[in-house]
């Protein structure tokens, strides 16, 4: 469906992105790790409540629903799936961000889920969680790396990728609903998403 030109409504208890796809084909320049105490560490059969944690600590500022709204064993079919990896980044003995890596495509690997807490935002940690990514990404066969991200997360969210390497490629509306009206988010998350009920 095409969208026409102008304003379009979004319907009340619903959410609106524009979600950019972005893509790397070929390995990147490394860049050098900031200054910091970040380990990372691959979490091979991920918890379900540990998951949910960090999930909701790195990504419900930003509205992050999907796996939030998943039963338990819909959660664990994902993140236990061969070709998923879920890796950790932590500070302090406290995991702090967020790699989701999914190689189930031949030849290429997806970041599906990429962040850190709010605490770490402008530290630097997202540079060295992302160096890691790429790292990881790469050590395997594959010719494209790719990752999407949305109006709804950071403002700097695309400019960081671009800076790490990634190009974009696809531009789409997501609309979805409210996931602070139905309890998957508290209604004060994300308070640059007023809510229209």
């Amino acid at each position: 469906m095409i969208l026409p030109d102008g304003y379009s409504d979004v319907p009340r208890g619903k959410i609106a992105a524009v979600v950019t796809h972005l893509e790397m084909t070929a390995r990147p320049a490394r860049r050098d790790d900031p200054p910091g105490a970040w380990t990372l560490r691959k979490v091979d059969t991920p918890r379900l409540d540990w998951y949910r944690d960090l999930f909701r600590r790195v990504g419900e500022e930003w509205l992050w629903f999907s796996r939030a709204r998943m039963n338990d064993a819909e959660l664990a079919a994902v993140i236990n799936a061969p070709g998923i990896e879920v890796y950790a980044l932590s500070v302090g003995g406290r995991d702090e961000g967020l790699l989701e890596l999914d190689f189930r495509d031949p030849g290429q690997c997806e970041l599906v889920y990429f962040g850190v807490t709010a605490s770490l935002i402008g530290t630097g940690a997202a540079r060295f969680l992302m160096n890691r990514a790429l790292e990881l990404a790469w050590s395997r066969d594959v010719s494209r790396v790719w990752v999407h991200t949305c109006t709804l997360d950071h403002p700097s969210a695309v400019a960081f990728y671009q800076r790490s390497g990634f190009r974009p490629f696809r531009r789409q509306i997501e609309i979805a609903d409210d996931p602070r009206l139905d309890g998957t988010a508290p209604r004060d998350a994300a308070r640059h998403v007023p809510i229209i009920e």
